[in-house]
């Protein structure tokens, strides 16, 4: 992992595909000149009168110091180098907040949250992926009769749960504890086989959680409940339940869903839309193996979030796992012209959250392009942003 102390602001954005990497020294204070940068293969470290700051590489990622080139100096960043890198191809990239069902053992769901429990010791038998919401316009190709599946819902037996894009549809059993609907009982359309999929429940069918009242999904039938991922934690029965910082989650589940339906559809633009139909953010998956070590220093011109846990302090240093992201707040009628078009375009794919989430995903996107060297916050007309994974 990484370790400092007080000192220079350091940046270093590794490309593992690429096997290289962008380091960026922020500028010291006035009279912190001059700097020291020594580089070995796994670890930084940069000296100035003012202090030390020294970042240590993760095991399967190693410096080729012989490489460095690029040298250049950006007024507001500070220095800027190239280098290339060694990494481990085999090691795997897997998030501490991979919350994947797996069948045959009994799972507990809580709200992420507060922590109640949601559904107690529940087996799940089956675990299966939904199709794609478009899949019904596409049975006519593959079918020279009628099609079989006409009016037949995709709804979850007992120990079944469907997971989709962003949600998990689960039946609620009679003997469970049920989150409480918001106002009146269900009503869904009827299905044909091109909607059959997209369930429309009408505005009064939210799930709210009886503790903090957080929205955790939608009521989709009568025994059918669709709850969004970042409202639920699915673990083991036998494994205590654990906090996770909301912003931390919120991200991580976001970013899994990202790189998922980009490696399985080829989709690489995403509309964030809420729960309510509106769409929030406009987002471009530019890539998904970057590995971000920084530290503040003691810079005092990091901007604030006052709503957001401080998950990276001034005066210390971080690792992580990331996706890149260029993306365009539509809150207040913001780039309705690009909004409008990206609607229309087959190929850039929709993911529905509560609509509180949106607002929280856009927040956490907003603290994250702050936090970055000046010259990497924008690209064109897009804010650039990593969401950790």
């Amino acid at each position: 992992m990484a370790a400092a102390a007080a000192g220079t602001r350091v940046f270093l954005e590794v490309r593992r595909r690429l096997q290289s990497a962008l380091l960026i020294l922020g500028e010291p204070k006035e009279g912190g000149m001059p700097v020291d940068i020594s580089i070995t293969p796994s670890s930084l470290e940069v000296k100035t009168p003012a202090g030390c700051t020294e970042l240590r590489l993760p095991a399967e990622v190693r410096l080729v110091p012989s490489s460095c080139g690029g040298l250049q100096y950006v007024a507001g960043d500070g220095l800027h180098l190239r280098l290339q890198v060694r990494v481990d191809s085999s090691a795997k990239l897997i998030s501490v907040f991979n919350q994947s069902s797996q069948g045959q053992e009994c799972c507990t769901f809580y709200c992420q949250s507060c922590g109640e429990v949601i559904i107690r010791d529940r087996k799940l038998l089956r675990v299966l992926p939904l199709p794609s919401e478009n899949w019904g316009a596409l049975v006519g190709e593959w079918c020279c009769h009628p099609d079989p599946f006409a009016n037949k819902p995709l709804h979850p037996q007992e120990n079944d749960c469907f997971i989709g894009d962003s949600f998990f549809l689960v039946n609620l059993r009679s003997d469970l504890w049920q989150p409480r609907p918001e106002l009146a009982p269900v009503e869904t359309h009827r299905l044909s086989s091109e909607n059959r999929f997209k369930l429309k429940p009408k505005a009064n069918t939210k799930v709210i959680c009886k503790r903090c009242k957080v929205m955790l999904g939608e009521t989709m039938s009568s025994e059918t409940t669709k709850f969004y991922m970042t409202e639920i934690i699915i673990q083991p029965s036998e494994r205590n339940f654990s906090i996770i910082p909301r912003s931390q989650f919120v991200q991580s589940v976001v970013a899994q869903c990202l790189v998922e339906l980009s490696t399985a559809r080829s989709t690489f633009r995403f509309t964030i839309q809420g729960h309510d139909g509106k769409a929030y953010i406009l987002l471009w998956l530019l890539n998904s193996d970057s590995l971000v070590i920084e530290s503040l220093g003691s810079s005092n011109s990091i901007t604030k979030f006052p709503l957001l846990e401080d998950i990276l302090k001034a005066d210390s240093s971080s690792a992580w796992n990331a996706i890149k992201v260029l993306y365009q707040p539509c809150i207040k009628s913001r780039n309705e012209k690009l909004s409008r078009a990206w609607e229309s375009d087959i190929s850039i794919h929709t993911l529905t959250l509560p609509s509180a989430t949106c607002l929280e995903l856009l927040l956490i996107l907003s603290r994250n392009n702050a936090t970055l060297p000046p010259s990497l916050r924008s690209m064109n007309s897009f804010q650039v942003a990593f969401l950790k994974m």
